[in-house]
């Protein structure tokens, strides 16, 4: 895929005249998809595709665009010789763009990821073997990703990895499921048994007589899965520079002073240990890390390119949208397998199902529990709990009612393959809260 690239960007510079400049991004997958349904195999297929996306600048205007590679050479290079034409006819037509801030510095790099993903057979007899009798319905996916960006100043920028992502749930009858997932770049079969070993315990517990709460305050555990999705709530605005500068943040007042986070919380950007690339669409190099909260505390900010030039300060190498695409939650000091014995009575929370804010200011979100919900009672699980509803802030979940994180976590990749396969990860540890509040 890099040596293709390279020969398309080389190509670019060819097309441009007078003082252009563009900049271009490249997309690009080799990936196994395999659909399990009751433990078999259902569909299994294989999907190569590549694309890129070209912004042609002229001063302070710029026009971008993208098109669909096919992999042979001529066809592909006739395709970006029409797209620059497409291009510079829109030019003088656009006005001129006081944020545009593009890498003017070189500095090209290149990172490669080691392939340690087993054979298909060997993944798949393993997922196979682990269902048994059980119906296991899920989505395997794994194979390499390569992620390229380059400019007529003549930077190169290239990050390939190997990964793997396995989302599974064992189906029971109705909606009572035990969804889980199983990702990373090294499959280990043992953790994947343990994981199996799990799913299959709470799957006999959802089989016991469901049971429904009245609404009031609880004492929870929140699997990482669960973890993920609500700090993944914060990723709407809540780092970036623009919505903190525009007061639009969902942590506005975290910012202002008027509400905290727990001082055992720190959150970063950690993309040196993800799956994305380390450089952005207009070329800027992203730092190993970036530490967004510290000990409960606002840290650094995921400034775009665009708002460093309209607000007056360096840019971090963030995407447009400034949100964190290889997050980090620090651990704790509570034992994973000690999670449930200290949640003692309470509600065990595997996943959430529906989540969006209620009160953006305020940081407030609202969603449902699904699949895996269990009612405890000295430690152990008694009973699947009925679907509820809950309404809380991050300023409590995260803050004042954190009891503690656990000590492990687990390293989770977004399942989302719209376009291509997500390059967005995190890594989690379960959460004990008190007083979380279920509302219906």
């Amino acid at each position: 895929m890099q040596t293709y690239f390279n020969g398309l960007a080389d190509h670019l510079t060819s097309q441009l005249q007078g003082e252009e400049v563009y900049t271009c991004s490249f997309y690009g997958e080799d990936s196994d998809f395999v659909r399990f349904n009751q433990g078999q195999v259902r569909q299994a297929g294989s999907v190569v595709q590549r694309a890129i996306g070209v912004d042609l600048i002229l001063g302070q205007r710029h026009a971008g665009g993208s098109v669909t590679l096919s992999g042979d050479g001529a066809e592909d290079k006739g395709r970006l010789t029409k797209l620059v034409g497409r291009l510079r006819e829109k030019l003088p037509h656009l006005p001129e763009d006081p944020h545009l801030l593009y890498a003017t510095d070189v500095q090209s790099s290149e990172r490669h990821g080691e392939n340690k993903l087993p054979a298909a057979d060997d993944s798949l007899g393993q997922i196979r073997s682990a269902a048994g009798d059980k119906d296991l319905v899920g989505i395997y996916a794994a194979g390499a990703l390569g992620s390229g960006f380059a400019n007529s100043l003549g930077q190169r920028n290239w990050y390939d990895t190997w990964s793997y992502n396995f989302d599974w749930s064992f189906y029971h009858q109705a909606d009572k499921a035990v969804k889980t997932a199983y990702a990373g770049m090294d499959w280990d079969e043992a953790a994947f048994l343990r994981k199996v070993e799990l799913a299959s315990k709470q799957l006999e517990a959802l089989k016991r007589e469901p049971v429904t709460i009245s609404p009031d305050g609880y004492r929870v555990y929140l699997a990482p899965a669960a973890v993920y999705d609500m700090v993944g709530m914060l990723s709407w605005g809540g780092f970036g520079l623009k919505a903190h500068k525009t007061r639009q943040t969902p942590l506005l007042k975290l910012l202002s002073g008027d509400a905290a986070l727990a001082d055992s919380l720190t959150i970063r950007e950690n993309t040196v240990e993800g799956v994305a690339p380390n450089f952005q669409g207009s070329g800027f190099i992203r730092p190993d890390a970036v530490t967004l909260l510290d000990g409960g505390k606002l840290a650094d900010c995921l400034v775009s390119p665009r708002s460093a030039k309209e607000f007056g300060v360096p840019t971090n190498g963030a995407s447009a949208g400034e949100s964190p695409e290889s997050i980090d939650v620090s651990a704790g000091d509570v034992p994973t397998e000690e999670a449930i014995t200290r949640l003692d009575k309470g509600v065990y929370v595997g996943n959430v199902h529906y989540l969006n804010y209620s009160d953006r200011s305020a940081c407030r979100t609202t969603g449902m529990t699904r699949f895996a919900t269990f009612w405890v009672e000295d430690g152990e699980i008694r009973a699947p709990l009925n679907v509820m509803r809950f309404d809380e802030t991050m300023y409590r979940v995260l803050g004042e009612n954190l009891v503690g994180l656990t000590a492990e976590r687990e390293m989770i990749l977004d399942s989302n393959t719209y376009f291509g396969r997500s390059t967005n990860s995190g890594r989690m540890p379960g959460a004990l809260v008190e007083d979380f509040t279920f509302t219906l």
